[in-house]
């Protein structure tokens, strides 16, 4: 009975054997033949970004980014096969500029990059010493595109040395405006709201800009009553053009 179980543990041993040896060289021929697949995508001009082929690299949801900045990410992959572009450090790239929000790459087979953008859309205008730029909803600042058209209020009270945070909060002001507005702020052309407790806007009343003091809210209301009773006050206050509508049931005027 012993020799026999001495038996059955050698022939067991020399399978175990057979079956590690027969794994390790299937795993060594899948590692050279990945190598070699590797290697041969890599070296292989099929799969070269090629300058020659128009959609070779092919940019979409682009508006406002400057296709220049966007283009120049990848300037040093043409000629290159398109297996060997580290794609998280291009999206990290792209995601550099300030027109970008959200961006991806993509490998098309055999030798095409697909970039995809989800760019940032502004609310605001904001002025300042060195010009005029445009704000979003995070308050991110935006060089405004050459050939682009926008009609949004200006937002004042921003500073270009503030943290977008900062911003962030002046952008959610005039974004709480403009909703309690509704309609009627199609007739704010600047919302300033450097007070949090006292947000005033510049509005086209009758084609004269006026200066409102709004308060902290019930935006419409005091709006809506202020433009009810604009006549009486133009008549009594011709020459006024400031206003303080901060308390609900009265109207101020600021010489």
């Amino acid at each position: 009975m012993a020799r026999e179980s001495k038996r059955a543990s050698n022939r067991f041993n020399w399978r175990l054997m057979f079956i590690l040896v027969a794994l390790g060289v299937a795993a060594g021929s899948s590692a050279l033949a990945a190598l070699k697949v590797r290697q041969y995508c890599i070296t292989d001009p099929r799969f070269a970004l090629s300058r020659d082929r128009n959609d070779a690299l092919a940019i979409q949801g682009l508006n406002c980014a400057p296709r220049s900045q966007v283009e120049r990410v990848f300037a040093a992959d043409f000629g290159h096969s398109i297996f060997t572009i580290p794609l998280a450090e291009r999206r990290r790239r792209l995601l550099a500029i300030d027109w970008v929000e959200d961006a991806s790459v993509s490998r098309i087979w055999p030798d095409r990059l697909v970039v995809r953008l989800r760019e940032r859309k502004p609310v605001a205008f904001v002025v300042f010493r060195s010009g005029v730029l445009l704000i979003d909803s995070h308050g991110v600042l935006l060089e405004p595109p050459a050939q682009a058209q926008f009609s949004f209020p200006v937002l004042s009270g921003v500073r270009q040395d503030q943290t977008e945070e900062q911003r962030a909060e002046y952008v959610r002001a005039l974004l709480r405006v403009e909703e309690d507005m509704g309609y009627l702020a199609r007739d704010v052309s600047e919302v300033n709201a450097a007070d949090p407790e006292n947000i005033c806007i510049v509005a086209l009343v009758e084609n004269r800009a006026v200066e409102l003091m709004m308060g902290e809210g019930n935006f419409a209301r005091r709006y809506q009553n202020f433009l009810n009773n604009y006549a009486e006050i133009r008549r009594r206050s011709p020459g006024v053009t400031t206003f303080d509508l901060r308390l609900d049931d009265r109207i101020t005027a600021k010489d």
